[in-house]
């Protein structure tokens, strides 16, 4: 798992790659407060090596937080930011920092 961040000096945006390595996987989806934790708009690209990949523009001097789900299960990003406690979830979430 992977993140990359390339800032825009022309937006007020930071492109962001999510990449996941899941060749077993049929499905995998990146949810966070960017993108109301839905799992459809979450939907990460399966690439022929087997790694799901997908890029969302985010709002800069922001922090997000994410998970992945893989298959059902919901999954922290290991290369966080940082980590952050969500009495709903009753875990801690991955923080992605912009």
């Amino acid at each position: 798992m992977s993140i990359k961040k390339q800032f825009i000096k022309t937006k007020p945006v930071c492109k962001v790659t999510f990449s996941v390595d899941a060749k077993e996987a049929s499905s995998v989806s990146v949810v966070g407060d960017f993108n109301n934790w839905d799992v459809t708009v979450g939907a990460l690209s399966k690439l022929k090596n087997g790694t799901f990949k997908g890029a969302y523009d985010l709002i800069k001097d922001a922090s997000y937080e994410f998970k992945y789900v893989i298959d059902g299960a919901f999954v922290n990003e290991p290369e966080a930011d940082s980590f952050k406690w969500n009495d709903f979830a009753g875990a801690e979430n991955s923080v992605l920092a912009v």
